[in-house]
């Protein structure tokens, strides 16, 4: 089947962030938290080149998510780039020269037509000018990314629930957080409304969303030094079957990673 929406997260977690997203008539970066030559590695891993990619959004002014915005539109003179006024404001110092024909306004709780694909922005609790992450949609599939939150609001829920796949935030376990060698001020930044989803958090969010449609998790933006990917997958695995859903029959979840590019998807 050709007319597919495919997904590929090239990388996922606390050190950087980069998802790949096309159609057949359109090709999308969800920020670029990582080096240029890094991303452009991960492109060429997945089979494909940043000369081709149309449009990169940003979701929120991190170094995580922005590390290499203004490095890549200098780079690569067709790529639009696109946010809200607030995140522009805030990255403007960090990322550099943007040309104004590659700048673009996309304000949160709005739908934008790029092509074959339709994108809708959404607001979330981070400790952001104006963070705000996207659902994409193509042929009738849905492919939402939410991995920056310290919750799941009811509301967020209603908006984004039964979609085709998820890349879904599991960023930290709580012990190991409390445990490590975090200063404190960090931690409670971590673990507030404002924050980042524990496993369990993560995993709680995610059956306020999972639908008859789903068939797709990916368990992103883990913490280097608060996380593991064994636990994660298990915390989250193992919460899902006690409340009977069906992981590994009904949907599949994947974890991601913060250096190697998972292969190119349809959803």
């Amino acid at each position: 089947m050709a007319d597919q929406l495919k997904v590929s997260i090239l990388s996922s977690g606390s050190t950087g962030n980069v998802t790949y997203i096309e159609t057949p008539q359109r090709k999308v970066l969800v920020d670029a938290g990582l080096s240029g030559k890094k991303i452009e590695g991960l492109m060429r891993s997945i089979g494909r080149d940043m000369h081709d990619v149309d449009d990169l959004l940003v979701t929120h002014e991190h170094n995580d998510h922005i590390k290499s915005v203004g490095i890549l539109a200098r780079r690569y003179h067709q790529l639009n780039v696109y946010a809200n006024q607030l995140t522009w404001e805030a990255m403007a110092p960090k990322i550099g020269k943007v040309a104004p024909e590659q700048k673009h306004i996309f304000e949160m709780d709005t739908l934008k037509s790029f092509a074959d694909l339709d994108i809708q922005s959404f607001g979330v609790s981070h400790d952001a000018a104006a963070p705000q992450f996207y659902e994409f949609q193509h042929n009738g599939r849905t492919f939402v990314i939410l991995t920056d939150t310290g919750y799941v609001s009811e509301r967020l829920s209603a908006k984004i629930n039964n979609a085709n796949g998820y890349l879904f935030e599991c960023n930290h376990d709580v012990e190991m957080l409390r445990m490590g060698l975090y200063p404190w001020a960090l931690k409670q930044r971590i673990l507030g409304d404002k924050g980042h989803l524990s496993n369990e958090a993560g995993a709680d969010g995610l059956m306020s969303v999972i639908g008859n449609q789903t068939k797709n998790i990916f368990l992103g933006h883990r913490s280097l030094h608060n996380n593991m990917k064994e636990l994660c997958h298990l915390t989250v695995s193992s919460m899902l079957k006690e409340h009977d859903y069906g992981v590994n029959h009904d949907f599949q979840l994947f974890d991601t990673e913060p250096d190697d590019a998972l292969p190119l998807m349809a959803i």
